[in-house]
């Protein structure tokens, strides 16, 4: 059944891709028709717009939907491969002159393909952790060496009925339970006529057997799998590094230790800042500093110093909200701050005050998305006071964060407030994607029309 599973469920998946993408077209179709005159399109072009999307899919192996995968990674792969698909056809577009197919049909195709197929693919992996609790898809698994983490594991199958993995029990030399089927010779005996798909290793075998392990199931097209022990459990994603043929784990990897997640986010970064410094910051800056300077004497710009990414310290740019005075470094701004002007008081709560962070961006000191940076005096009181803060200089700080829109912003009074932010702040490391990045953009925008308490 499994093996049927594996060869139908690629085209399946495909051809439920190109259904829903004609779906688009027709909608994409109509809906423009509506606003704008459309030339009729050759129907082999609808064609060759299918087969690039058949082709790239495929290429990325979309239809490999993993058994431990969450819907959040669906989206992502289906995002990049959407984020191609249109790349591959501007460029034909452009280089093919085929301005008959208008940036309107292309705008409103790529974001009816983005819901509907968003759609259709969480729809898929839905029905897919269905049909596997109930017993459908799955694997044959046994855990060799029951010590340690095997018994975890064990309860994780037994649990996750949704993963497909259907445990048949463990091997183990010492331990004898009603799931012990036998030791080791009795594994190579039996497994002949298990259908066996997957072999759990537990760490603690010796060298000798994982490899005598490992070579029989070579010769016989079995998953290997090694548990790791208590001691690597440590709720991270654990990556490989390797120095010639030894292997070691890291244990405290993250996304953006990746170049290419590194490009990425920093092209983000130079987008979306020269956009706001061309055409917001151009106008913004002399009519605030105008502003600035008509109601109290002093500079436009307010320069603190804060920490950065690796504790790095560097000059972070703001208007200026207050009138100057010694304690900027170290008082919060309170609720009714006699310091705090009226243009200062509105430029605060519109949070405006932080737009000449985009230069600070663009210099590449700061990111769009990450850890809000504070005042070196505030990082030198809660870094003995909270555990893990430094961590959260792993990367470069932002000018809006997840912990922001999560409602952790503005003047921090009690202990839980600077603890969540960290908290927050970790995970977004820990985890960041550019989707993450975009949905916190989006976020803040709402969040700054919406909730502006703490704000002062």
């Amino acid at each position: 059944m499994a093996r049927r599973f594996y060869k139908y469920f690629p085209w399946l998946f495909l051809l439920g891709d190109v259904l829903v993408i004609a779906l688009s077209l027709l909608l994409t179709n109509w809906v423009v028709s509506k606003i704008v005159v459309i030339n009729n399109m050759n129907p082999l072009l609808y064609g060759l717009y299918l087969l690039i999307w058949v082709i790239l899919a495929a290429f990325r192996k979309d239809y490999k939907v993993g058994r431990t995968t969450d819907y959040f990674f669906t989206l992502q792969k289906l995002f990049g491969t959407i984020l191609w698909f249109f790349s591959i056809v501007s460029v034909l577009w452009i280089t093919f002159q085929a301005y008959h197919l208008s940036r309107l049909f292309l705008l409103m195709d790529a974001a009816s393909m983005t819901v509907l197929l968003s759609l259709y693919r969480v729809g898929t992996h839905i029905a897919l952790k269905q049909y596997r609790s109930h017993g459908g898809n799955y694997r044959n698994a046994v855990i060799i060496g029951k010590g340690g983490t095997s018994y975890k594991l064990a309860k994780v199958f037994q649990t996750r009925r949704d993963f497909g993995i259907n445990f048949l029990g463990y091997y183990d030399e010492m331990s004898s339970c009603v799931e012990t089927r036998g030791n080791l010779n009795d594994f190579f005996d039996e497994v002949k006529n298990m259908e066996l798909d997957l072999i759990y290793i537990n760490e603690r075998l010796d060298l000798p057997t994982i490899k005598k392990i490992v070579h029989y199931a070579d010769e016989h097209y079995i998953k290997v799998k090694v548990i790791p022990g208590g001691s690597l459990q440590l709720e991270k994603k654990l990556s490989f590094s390797k120095y010639g043929d030894f292997f070691v784990i890291n244990v405290n990897a993250i996304p953006l230790d990746n170049a290419f997640n590194r490009v990425c986010k920093r092209a983000f970064d130079i987008l979306f800042s020269l956009v706001v410094t061309v055409f917001i910051l151009s106008w913004m800056i002399p009519l605030v500093g105008f502003l600035i300077r008509l109601e109290s004497q002093g500079p436009i710009f307010f320069i603190q110093l804060r920490n950065g990414e690796n504790n790095r310290v560097f000059r972070c740019l703001k208007f200026r909200s207050m009138t100057p005075n010694d304690y900027a470094d170290t008082h919060q701004a309170t609720k009714n701050d006699p310091r705090v002007t009226r243009i200062g008081r509105f430029l605060r709560s519109s949070s405006l005050d932080e737009m000449p962070q985009f230069l600070n961006v663009l210099i590449g000191d700061m990111s769009i998305v990450g850890p809000r940076p504070h005042t070196v005096p505030m990082n030198e009181t809660f870094k003995t006071q909270i555990e893990k803060y430094n961590a959260r200089h792993k990367i470069k700080p932002g000018i809006t964060g997840l912990a922001q829109v999560k409602g952790y912003r503005g003047e921090i009074i009690k202990p839980y407030q600077i603890r969540s932010r960290v908290r927050l702040d970790y995970f977004y490391i820990q985890n960041w994607t550019l989707w993450m990045d975009l949905k916190i953009v989006f976020r803040t925008i709402h969040e700054m029309g919406m909730n502006r308490d703490n704000v002062y």
